[in-house]
């Protein structure tokens, strides 16, 4: 997935996605394991999608803390 994409997701729909991938993972880790996997890179891009999420995640709340310090800040000097 782009993070293009992912950026215009809702974060209700990032959690739901995070989850799913996740389920993913695992079943794509226990394929692995059993050699019934045939594409591997299906590892890898999971792990990085899931890495993709967390970061536009950490992001959207570091947005939201700076606007509530801003707006507690711009209330405390009036």
């Amino acid at each position: 997935m782009k993070a293009k994409e992912l950026r215009e997701r809702s974060d209700q729909d990032l959690t739901e996605l995070t989850q799913q991938l996740r389920r993913d993972l695992f079943g794509i880790r226990m394929k692995n394991h059993t050699g019934q996997l045939d594409d591997t890179s299906q590892l890898r891009k999971t792990r990085r999608d899931l890495a993709r999420i967390a970061q536009i995640q950490g992001l959207r709340a570091a947005e939201k803390l700076a606007q509530q310090v801003s707006e507690q800040q711009s209330g405390s000097k009036t």
